[in-house]
């Protein structure tokens, strides 16, 4: 049965789809299959794993619309192991459309339990906002991820993003669980960057990553070749940074690679 893990922040510009893209690679690098749910309208997972979205027959805007199953949009990659739910900007549009629905609040819950038994892992890259979408990812998930980049501002917004998955466990999901806070573009030469660490650690305590990811020039290259950093140059600092958060994450959620 899938692991389902949640990677979101409210905030924009923090990793998010940089980290779900690069940890799920390293997952099913480690021979543990692994789906990314591209559940952002922006679609930057998708195009990140060398899918192009104009060709896209159909993806999670027909999901969410209840027209295609989950498992029917479901497409293969360059990696093996590795599968993308592709997306495309209209689902902005989908979330418009679910707020009179009925069970809006679970169809993404619905479509991820037809497929879980096929994957070890399954990633959603989620809208930089406490969206409907987001609230959706939270309730199919077992366990959130929240990247904080060390930078100014680092924190801000994410005291309303706990208590909204306190308020979802509450109500919806008593098993979700906060997986670890990662600290990401991290620059060791600054002493801002620092700071920053030391307050999230200071606040998060034994839920922050030991791994941080180190602001890497191959890692903002990589998306624009599709591919995840690891693939792009394997001996970057910023693919080794995500081969062992994927090692921290296996070991937090007591899923060992099959190596």
């Amino acid at each position: 049965m899938a692991t389902v893990i949640c990677i979101t922040n409210q905030k924009g510009g923090v990793g998010k789809t940089t980290t779900a893209v690069n940890l799920a690679y390293y997952l099913a690098k480690d021979r543990l299959r692994t789906l990314v749910i591209d559940f952002d309208p922006q679609g930057n997972a998708t195009s990140g794993l060398g899918i192009d979205k104009d060709e896209l027959e159909a993806g999670m805007v027909e999901v969410m619309a209840g027209e295609v199953a989950l498992e029917g949009v479901i497409l293969g990659t360059r990696t093996k192991n590795l599968d993308i739910a592709p997306t495309t900007p209209e689902l902005a549009n989908a979330e418009v459309e679910l707020v009179g629905r009925q069970g809006k609040f679970t169809i993404l819950k619905n479509a991820i339990a037809r497929v879980a038994t096929d994957y070890d892992y399954i990633l959603i890259d989620s809208p930089p906002s406490l969206s409907l979408l987001t609230v959706n990812g939270m309730i199919a998930s077992d366990y959130l991820l929240l990247p904080v980049q060390t930078e100014f501002y680092a924190l801000e917004g994410v005291a309303q993003l706990l208590e909204s998955m306190k308020l979802v466990r509450k109500a919806m999901n008593p098993q979700l669980q906060l997986l670890g806070v990662l600290a990401t573009m991290y620059d060791k030469r600054t002493s801002l960057s620092a700071q920053v660490l030391a307050e999230i650690k200071k606040y998060f305590k034994d839920k922050t990553f030991e791994t941080t990811i180190p602001r890497n020039v191959r890692i903002a290259e990589a998306p624009s070749h599709g591919a995840p950093v690891g693939e792009y140059d394997k001996f970057s600092k910023g693919a080794r940074a995500y081969k062992e958060l994927a090692r921290e994450v296996e070991a937090r959620t007591g899923k060992g690679g099959k190596q």
